[in-house]
């Protein structure tokens, strides 16, 4: 048993040192580099030598970045939502990398709001995200496929645990359940090219996914614009734990991103990447076990840690 352990760690051992040869001449485009993952990734790949062409939402993001980081890195401005600025940066990325095409592509831009349970939510709230996260990540992954196809490179799709188990209502876990599926679909696709397709599931860390404004503000606008029917069904006190609960779930938040951003580091520079990475304990110790258990098992666990509306039976 010691020996096969022995064997197990050298292998993966080999397997995380492998790196791809000359990353200095590779191209990697990251979205969503204003804050988060995305701009500590690109931070760190331009420690690494590579070239790194990242895209900010804004242009407050974008100066930021380029100022503090060397000429190895450069930046656009890219709304994932909006085919005309997808096209813009697409162009600007071939007139960058030329014949040889685009290393990595990393999907990073997401949203994470409105969130809530589903009834207190509106289509235009689930669309509202699921047209960053998804579609946006998609239209981009288009654009970009010819590129990735020429350099025989990576993709790199950010999901979410939130993409294995259904942990909140609204978009977000939506959203990253369709990553997983588009992901595992252009993987075995683009296989055939010598394209590689990982897919992150981080846990819960602490980003400005979550947007400026306060939780229990947030939740108040939605509660607040519900039908007094649907408010009574559930009852204050339900609203009362609802917040609290989700308030813990965020102080509980891991501050440190940089697992997750190693994660995506070694989908990149890596011979080996994995198909799937999932940094953070609560991934790998509940998220991940809760997706694999037995359906009922997984409700009755999840079922626990919702309040109890008061029109409930």
């Amino acid at each position: 048993m010691a020996a096969l352990t022995d064997l197990s760690f050298m292998y993966r051992w080999f397997k995380n040192c492998n790196l791809v040869r000359n990353l200095s001449e590779k191209y990697v485009f990251i979205t969503g580099c204003d804050s988060g993952f995305g701009n500590l990734l690109a931070r760190q790949l331009v420690d690494r030598g590579m070239r790194v062409l990242a895209a900010c939402f804004t242009e407050e993001g974008a100066q930021k970045l380029q100022q503090d980081t060397s000429y190895q890195l450069q930046t656009t401005l890219l709304d994932v939502t909006k085919t005309e600025s997808i096209q813009a940066a697409a162009q600007w990325v071939r007139d960058q990398v030329g014949e040889q095409g685009l290393w990595a592509l990393v999907n990073n831009a997401g949203v994470g709001l409105p969130s809530g349970p589903n009834e207190w939510l509106t289509k235009e709230d689930f669309v509202k995200v699921i047209n960053v996260n998804l579609v946006g990540l998609i239209e981009v992954t288009l654009h970009m496929l010819p590129m990735v196809k020429r350099a025989r490179g990576r993709v790199v799709n950010m999901s979410s645990s939130g993409g294995r188990v259904a942990i909140i209502g609204g978009g977000y876990c939506v959203s990253k359940f369709g990553v997983e599926a588009f992901s595992d679909s252009i993987r075995r696709e683009l296989h055939y090219f010598g394209v590689k397709v990982s897919i992150i599931e981080p846990g819960n860390y602490r980003t400005a996914i979550l947007g400026k404004e306060g939780l229990e503000s947030r939740m108040r606008k939605l509660w607040a614009r519900l039908p007094q029917e649907t408010r009574d069904s559930y009852g204050e006190e339900y609203f009362r734990v609802y917040i609290e609960k989700l308030t813990n779930m965020m102080m509980l938040a891991e501050p440190r991103i940089r697992d997750v951003t190693n994660s995506m580091e070694h989908a990149i520079v890596s011979r080996s990447p994995r198909i799937r990475y999932n940094p953070g304990l609560d991934a790998k110790l509940l998220y991940i076990p809760l997706a694999k258990l037995p359906t009922p098992v997984t409700d009755f666990i999840l079922s626990r840690y919702l309040p109890r509306p008061a029109d409930s039976v």
